[in-house]
């Protein structure tokens, strides 16, 4: 998974304007978030249509408050510069969870 330098969102639309993203927003401090992180390199495997990038709270903290972003583990799905979904919220997520609202996306 390819880590999100600091950018603005102006940055991020470009580096996003073409193809299938999922943005994983997290911290190293954030116990729910090393809860998902040893399920994400299978979760990439299977589902190799996105690109995965990972995206350091704390480092991008205006970028994630641009994206109304209030809670870690989150997800962002984006197609062609456009959001598609996002799984937003401070609960804990599974492995399944995070199947689940991939697999109810439109691609």
């Amino acid at each position: 998974m390819e880590k999100l330098e600091k950018m603005s969102l102006e940055q991020l639309k470009n580096k996003i304007q073409n193809g299938q993203y999922v943005l994983f927003f997290s911290a190293d401090w954030c116990p729910d978030c090393s809860f998902i992180k040893p399920a994400l390199p299978e979760i990439e495997k299977d589902y190799s249509d996105y690109q995965f990038l990972s995206v350091d709270r704390d480092e991008n903290i205006d970028l994630t408050a641009e994206l109304e972003v209030f809670g870690i583990p989150s997800f962002i799905v984006f197609k062609d510069g456009k959001e598609t979904g996002r799984l937003v919220n401070k609960d804990r997520k599974t492995k399944e969870q995070v199947e689940s609202f991939l697999n109810g996306l439109d691609k």
